[in-house]
This record gives C-alpha cells, structure tokens and sequence, in this order.
C-alpha cells in the first residue's frame, strides 16, 4: 500500500506520499480500506517531531479516517467485510489501509457520506468525552470554546447546543465568528482585538463560563481562571501557547475551581472503546438527524497532505481538512 510517511522531522515538505507494507489485522482488529482521514494539530506536532505515536500503534499520520472494511480479525463480532465504517486511530490514518481495533469503530451515520466521515471520531469523541463526560456540562449552563472555528470548536458548539448549553467562543477572524454564530454560538469574542476575559464577564453578567474547553494551554491558564464561574470546570486539550504556567491555587480555590487535562490518543484500548460507545449511543442520533453536523473547510487527495498542513499551520480554515484517498 502508500502511505505519507515523514522523511525527517520538519514541515510539511518532509510529508512523502511511499510504498510501504501492508498491515495485517490481529485478534479483536480489522483492516480497513482508507476512504479520507481527517487531518489534526496533534498530525503537525508529529510531523515535527514532538508528537511520537504510543507503542504499538502506526508510524504514519492520522487520528480518524473513514472506509470500508476488507477483513476481520479473529473474535471480531458485530462488523463484517464490505461494512462502511469510520475510526478512531492510535495512528496511521494516512494511508491507503489501516488496522484498527474493532472497539474504535463506528458506522456512516446515515445522511453522511463516507468522505464525510472521516471528518468525525476524533472531534466528537474528544468533545464528549471532555465537555460532557469529564467537565459534566449541563444545560442552562455557559460553555466557553477557544478556537471556536477549528474542527473541536465546531464539533463543541453544536453538541452544546444541543444539550441546551448558553455557548461562547473565540475566535481569530470575523469570518470565523459568524460561521461559530451560523452553528449556534451565543457569545462570540474576536481574541484578535478583544479581551476574552473582559468580554466574556460583561456577556454573563459577571459570572464568567461554567466550563471553558482550552486548546491553548499555558499562555492562557491564569485567564482561564479569571473567566470560570463559580464552582467552574477548566479542560485544556491542546499546548499550542506552552505547557508549563504558574497556577495561583488561591485564586483557583476562590472559584471552587477544577482544572482536569486530557488527552486521548494514548489512553488505554478499553477506555477508548468506552468514549466511543458512549458517542455512537449520545451523538450519532444528533448527526442521523441532522441537528448535528460535519463542518468541513477542504478537501485534498491524500498525496497532497503538505499542502493540508500548511493550511492548518495558517489557520485560515473553518472546521475540518480532510486527505481523499482516489
């Protein structure tokens, strides 16, 4: 099969589209024929160097993709060949066949193309599994997204909307804020020229976010502090501004403050089959339905994937990049 393989770290010129080998499923696993893949932050850390995948899992790029099921490992029940499927990958999205366990599947959701697809494990199961599975977000209450128009922000917006959340986001352009308020944002802060903070409080009435899902880390933790409500509940997922920051306790302990951060790429299979089940059960009725949806910004073949990164490096996009496999 081909596959993007990283010649060196470095940018997305080291991204070389090879002849690799074949994967072959094991127990509890199947081999799927890749349709698209989505392309992530986590893919660029990478690629650089920062990011290397868990032991055991593909050295080649990508978190979800879609496509359809070629074969299945001994013990699999429920799935079967010629199955059209997405998944949650620990790696190796980017290519023309990946092996995942059977537990990281899920079906097409119906009224979602197979391309489509590939656009939604990792943002929904990363939203679930944070704003509502860890952070408990409830309606009534006020959720704050930075990077509202990324593919987590657009992901969060809809989900909490639906849960009957009052939702703010930030935001770097004014192109972005509108698409956030097109998908049911109610709060929307231009970080570019605003005060989150500033702006958030004046938009509640003093009372600042129940929850606030942060993708920047560091540069924003004393902020981020500053914008809980009482009894608030911080959920970093991302280090795009630094990992390490001072935490003023005391001022955490005035809010009755929690501060949880997560990642999902290397927990363990059982918990990830878990987060995955919990969606299939709590999301994909939203999407079947249409009150939830992919927002997707471009598409790209699949040998084109430096060109994919360098537009998410840019951040010019509005919701997912996908890689097409022709």
């Amino acid at each position: 099969m081909h596959a993007v393989v990283i010649t060196a770290p470095g940018g997305p010129e080291v991204l070389q589209w090879t002849e690799v080998a074949d994967p072959q499923p094991g127990p509890g696993e199947v081999l799927i024929q890749v349709a698209a893949a989505g392309v992530n932050r986590a893919d660029l850390m990478q690629r650089q160097g920062f990011y290397p995948p868990p032991a055991g899992a593909p050295p080649y790029l990508g978190l979800e993709c879609s496509g359809t099921i070629t074969e299945v490992g001994d013990g699999v029940s429920g799935w079967r060949q010629g199955d059209e499927v997405c998944a949650l990958l620990a790696g190796g999205g980017y290519a023309e066949q990946v092996v995942v366990s059977a537990g990281q599947l899920l079906p097409v959701p119906a009224g979602t193309s197979l391309v489509e697809a590939a656009a939604l494990p990792e943002t929904t199961c990363t939203v679930y599994s944070n704003v509502f599975q860890g952070a408990r977000l409830a309606s009534g209450e006020t959720l704050l997204i930075h990077g509202g128009g990324s593919g987590i922000g657009t992901t969060a917006i809809q989900l909490a909307r639906q849960a009957g959340a009052i939702v703010a986001v930030t935001a770097g352009s004014a192109e972005k804020l509108d698409a956030c308020r097109k998908l049911g944002a109610d709060i929307t802060i231009n970080y570019r020229e605003e005060d989150f903070v500033e702006s958030l409080m004046d938009a509640t009435g003093g009372r600042g976010a129940d929850v606030i899902l942060d993708v920047v880390g560091a540069a924003y933790l004393d902020r981020n502090i500053d914008a809980l409500a009482p009894d608030g509940r911080l959920v970093n997922i991302g280090l795009q501004q630094g990992r390490k920051a001072e935490l003023d306790m005391g001022k955490l302990m005035t809010k009755r403050g929690t501060v949880m951060s997560t990642t999902l790429r290397a927990r363990p299979e059982k918990q990830k089959a878990s987060i995955v089940a919990a969606v299939r059960d709590h999301v994909w009725p939203l999407v079947e339905a249409g009150t939830v949806r992919p927002v997707i910004d471009s598409e790209f073949p699949m040998p084109q994937a430096a060109e994919a990164h360098r537009i998410m490096t840019a951040s010019t996009h509005t919701g997912k990049i996908l890689l097409r496999v022709n």
